[in-house]
Parts: C-alpha cells; structure tokens; sequence
C-alpha cells in the first residue's frame, strides 16, 4: 500500500510542478481582446480545463485541511481566493482558448 501511495503522491507533485512552472508564462500575455485559434481552444478543452479542475478539487481540499490556520492567522478570504476561487475562476469562466478568465464581451 506504501508504495502505491508514494507513486500516486509522486505522480501528483510532478504535475504539480509542471503546472505552476506554466503559470507565469500563461499570466505574461495580457491581451484585453482575444481570438484563439481552433487548436488553442482543443488544447484548452483537453488539455488546461481537466489540470485545472484536478488544481481546483486539490485547492478545495488544501483550504480545508489549512482553514483553521488560516483562521487563527486571519488570512482565510486570501487563501480561499488563492487556492480555491483563482483555479475555480480559470476553470469554468474563460473563454474556450482565452488566456485571461472572466467574460468576454
């Protein structure tokens, strides 16, 4: 059982890396107005949503687990903002393809 758990955890923590090495590449390019192409939305749509939902039911569990720390640090709003509401918002409101969440007019 060890050893399943040390693979999975391993498994976890590589994607987890490879995920936030991404993140400041994807927060460089600030274009207010964005035309992604077909293939962006299709790597979007099979690649980003699926690591970006697995980061937001991560976050979620991360905040629970930390909340009473974060209670009594008094940073709770912050920590739910960066672990839950930040992936949540790339997750589920974006454009298909876009870089940057929220709506697009």
């Amino acid at each position: 059982m060890k050893q399943v758990f040390d693979s999975t955890s391993r498994t976890l923590l590589a994607t987890l890396i490879a995920v936030l090495l991404l993140i400041p590449s994807v927060s460089i390019a600030k274009n207010a107005d964005e035309k992604p192409s077909a293939g962006e939305m299709v790597a979007d749509i099979v690649v980003a949503r699926p690591i970006l939902l697995v980061l937001t039911v991560l976050g979620t569990g991360l905040y629970v687990v930390t909340l009473p720390f974060s209670l009594a640090g008094g940073n709770a709003t912050e920590a739910g903002e960066a672990l839950v509401i930040g992936p949540a918002r790339s997750t589920f409101v974006r454009c298909l393809g876009c870089r940057i969440s929220g709506y697009q007019e």
